[in-house]
């Protein structure tokens, strides 16, 4: 029987209980990941189309989950647009020629995304692999997000580059974010083409603006993205951290589904964003490290608070830390399973 509970919800169609997957659901926690990852780097897993599809079913074959996500990484188009990428050890990603001004916007090439064909051929094989059992995620980082990085070279406390290049130079920026929507949506489309049965768009980062500053230097590049892609037929899902505040404005750049993270309680962010989308969320990540009596009661609530309307995806509001407990995983999976539990669906 095919599982297809995650897309129902993404349609805000009834579900025999709610859908669960989780965010970096493929990775470190798992020892089936580390042992590969001690013989390949990164980027090697992410462009070796049968390692990224075999690490996109490690969870699957693990868990009871209701959706694969590919396995890849938010910021492999820069390297074809031409940024110098690396994935140091202990550091995290380093852009070792970022971009600092006019110039540096205008090297950037816009691809189309036939660059990163080894994403297509991962999704292509996962897709195989599944056979039917879960529906398989695509992705992409936003605009935003990656600008960020392209900015800063790397991760950032204060964005103080990123938010000089705005304010500043305000052309500049809305080129490069430009340039970054329009090579984000051709990447996406192709991921669908390959077999991605949903996609799902990362503003990681977003959460540190303010909401005029999401309404007049991000919002509109991110509408270029959701509506180049409505044809596609597929659910989209738009997720941010530290986003409480602007997701109304987020709801307006586009998705068929919200994400929603910890710092606000799911009703309060359903009723924001209105009940005609779905929502995904929103465990706190740090809580998969609390007792399982504990674990319970805040996946209980979550459920409470979602009312068993359709459209509620359980999720994480970020993603799986290295050191969560396997069995604190497989138990909250199971937990939301059981106590989302409805008949005559």
């Amino acid at each position: 029987m095919i599982n297809d509970r995650f897309l129902r919800a993404c349609r805000r169609e009834p579900v025999d209980c709610t859908p669960v997957w989780f965010m970096r659901q493929a990775g470190r926690y798992m020892a089936e990941y580390r042992s590969l990852r001690a013989k390949h780097s990164m980027l090697e897993l992410c462009k070796t189309p049968e390692l990224a599809a075999q690490v996109t079913l490690q969870p699957i074959d693990r868990f009871p989950l209701d959706a694969a996500i590919i396995f890849a990484d938010i910021l492999l188009p820069l390297e074809p647009m031409g940024l110098s990428l690396e994935f140091a050890e202990g550091e995290g990603p380093v852009i070792h020629n970022p971009v600092r001004n006019q110039a540096d916007v205008d090297r950037l090439k816009i691809i189309d995304g036939g660059e990163l064909e080894y994403v297509a051929e991962a999704i292509r094989q996962a897709r195989l692999a599944l056979n039917g059992r879960v529906p398989l995620i695509g992705f992409a980082g936003a605009p935003f997000t990656l600008a960020s990085y392209a900015i800063e070279g790397g991760s950032s406390r204060n964005y103080l580059l990123t938010k000089q290049m705005m304010y500043g130079e305000p052309k500049t920026w809305h080129q490069l974010m430009d340039k970054f929507a329009r090579v984000i949506t051709g990447y996406l489309r192709r991921q669908i083409k390959a077999g991605a049965q949903a996609i799902q768009l990362f503003d990681s980062w977003v959460g540190c603006l303010s909401i005029g500053d999401y309404i007049e230097y991000v919002m509109p590049h991110v509408q270029l993205i959701f509506e180049g892609l409505k044809r596609e037929g597929v659910p989209m899902i738009h997720f941010g951290t530290g986003t409480s505040a602007m997701l109304r404005q987020m709801r307006e750049a586009g998705g068929d589904v919200i994400g929603i993270d910890w710092r606000i309680h799911l009703d309060e962010a359903w009723s924001t964003v209105g009940h005609d989308v779905a929502v995904q969320g929103n465990l706190d990540p740090l809580a998969l490290y609390a007792p399982l009596h504990e674990i319970e009661r805040r996946v209980a609530d979550i459920l409470r608070r979602a009312g068993g309307r359709p459209g509620h995806i359980f999720n994480l509001g970020h993603g799986i830390l290295p050191t969560t407990p396997i069995d604190h995983v497989a138990a909250t999976i199971e937990m939301v399973h059981t106590l989302s539990q409805r008949s005559g669906t």
